[in-house]
């Protein structure tokens, strides 16, 4: 049975109990309510239960529309709309549903072609599947920090080309459909690319997190062939089992991530069930290097130190 752990920073109004769900990432938060009007302390311990366990989860938010959703979102810092992808109703928000191509089963961190990618991101269960439609996340500080010190050090120094220009068929093993093709041609609307160093510095906890998932194209230096190989070498550590944890949505569920420390995996089992969630992105820092190097736009190799 899972500890439940009283939050120091809650309100007596509001007390928050933070339940770890896996052993290295994942809890779940129950006693509040989420909204934009928040109190500071209990805003305080759900960003500090985040950055302690990357993923947490909240059952029970039925009352969150677009619009206090996104009121949310922005206690966290401004909210960016995805940078292709139109939003929904004029929001910032961004619908994945699976009639319209919005099934990314793959493993990846949010926009990670834009150089200064998401921070966090707060994603609203809509409409569920009866079965299926889970999504699992992974802690890349715990990836990084089981690597054995060769492969660290490899790590500390590598950097990589990450592009919108994704070829999702690449891991697709059911039939594509005229949905999945819009949604990449709409995705891929403009090629947006981003030069980022493998391991990046935590801005706010200083823990060394793995930079990799699907939109890397290829390690700088190196040809296709040798940065598929580190690629998987990397990536295979970050989706270790022992480093993830896995939820089962219900209607009105919430899932906030420190994008900066994870990475995601939206699992399509559920077949032509109808899965709808609305996802709202806080803009990020520009990743730094363990160098003191900042990601940079390929063309624009301008580095400056921390």
């Amino acid at each position: 049975m899972s500890a439940v752990l009283q939050s120091p920073l809650a309100t007596a109004a509001a007390p928050l109990e933070i339940t770890p769900l896996a052993g290295r990432i994942g809890a779940l938060i129950q006693g509040v309510r989420l909204s934009g009007e928040l109190a500071p302390e209990t805003f305080a311990a759900i960003h500090q239960a985040l950055l302690r366990y990357k993923v947490v989860f909240f059952r029970g938010q039925h009352h969150l529309d677009d619009a206090s959703q996104q009121a949310f979102a922005s206690l966290w810092g401004d909210v960016v709309a995805h940078p292709t992808v139109p939003s929904r109703n004029g929001t910032q928000i961004l619908e994945l549903d699976s009639q319209h191509g919005g099934r990314a089963n793959s493993w990846h961190t949010d926009v990670t072609f834009d150089v200064d990618y998401p921070k966090v991101s707060v994603l609203r269960g809509v409409t569920i599947p009866e079965s299926g439609g889970d999504t699992v996340w992974s802690n890349t500080a715990a990836a990084y920090e089981e690597l054995p010190e060769e492969l660290r050090a490899l790590a500390d120094r590598l950097w990589a080309v990450h592009s919108n220009d994704y070829d999702y068929a690449a891991t697709r093993v059911e039939p594509d459909d005229a949905g999945a093709q819009h949604y990449r041609e709409v995705f891929r609307a403009r090629l947006i690319e981003a030069q980022h160093p493998l391991v990046r510095v935590h801005p706010e906890t200083g823990e060394r997190t793995l930079v990799a998932g699907h939109f890397v194209k290829r390690f700088a230096g190196y040809n296709t062939h040798d940065s598929d190989r580190l690629f998987e070498i990397f990536q295979h550590h970050i989706t270790r089992l022992e480093n993830t944890v896995r939820w089962q949505w219900t209607t009105g569920d919430v899932a906030i991530w420190d994008n900066r420390a994870t990475q995601h995996y939206a699992i399509n089992d559920y077949g032509k069930q109808h899965r709808v969630v609305r996802r709202v992105t806080v803009r990020g820092e520009v990743p730094v290097a363990v160098d003191g190097q900042r990601s940079f736009v390929p063309g624009n190799a301008v580095t400056h130190p921390a």
